[in-house]
Parts: C-alpha cells; sequence; structure tokens
C-alpha cells in the first residue's frame, strides 16, 4: 500500500512539474493591413496604359466597374465569358495583384 501511495504522489508531482515547464506567451502580435479607399470612377477615366494592359492580358474582357485609390492604383472589376474577377492595376498598366 506504501507503493501505491508513493507512487501516486510521484505521478501527479510529475505531473504538476511538467505543467508548469510550459510557458504562457501573453503576448501577442496582431498585424493590421490599411488598405487604401478606392472611389469609384467611370470606365472612361481608366487611362489607356490600363485598358491596353487589360486587353492584352485578359482578350475580350469587359469593364465592368473601376475604382482608384489617391496612390493611382486602379482595381478593376471585370469579367470575361461567364467568370468575374477582381484585378489591380498601377496608372501604367503593370500588374499589383491578380
Amino acid at each position: 500500500m506504501k507503493k501505491l501511495m508513493l507512487s501516486a504522489v510521484i505521478l501527479f508531482g510529475t505531473m504538476s512539474i511538467h505543467a508548469n515547464v510550459l510557458p504562457v506567451s501573453e503576448d501577442s502580435n496582431t498585424t493590421v493591413l490599411v488598405q487604401s479607399e478606392y472611389t469609384e470612377v467611370a470606365a472612361d477615366a481608366v487611362p489607356a496604359a490600363v485598358k491596353t494592359a487589360l486587353q492584352t492580358a485578359y482578350p475580350g474582357a469587359k469593364l465592368e466597374k473601376a475604382f482608384v485609390n489617391e496612390k493611382k492604383e486602379y482595381k478593376l472589376d471585370i469579367s470575361v465569358g461567364d467568370q468575374k474577377a477582381t484585378v489591380y492595376s498601377d496608372v501604367n498598366g503593370n500588374w499589383l495583384k491578380i
């Protein structure tokens, strides 16, 4: 009986040591991305370089909506056939995000 009690004490003591060894991190890092706000513009206001890049990359694409931010980056809602997508371009027609 003494051996059983001694084994139980050692077992519970070992468990509590392992429970205290693992550190709990109270410091957490949160990353917040601030995205520039886009304003809707007419399709005619989109620069020719952006329209040319769009037709080169997506032949037959139809420009549904266009948006611009203060950095002169364009967010373009397009449709090609029955598929819709949003693509991003700078003022020179270089793709930022597809």
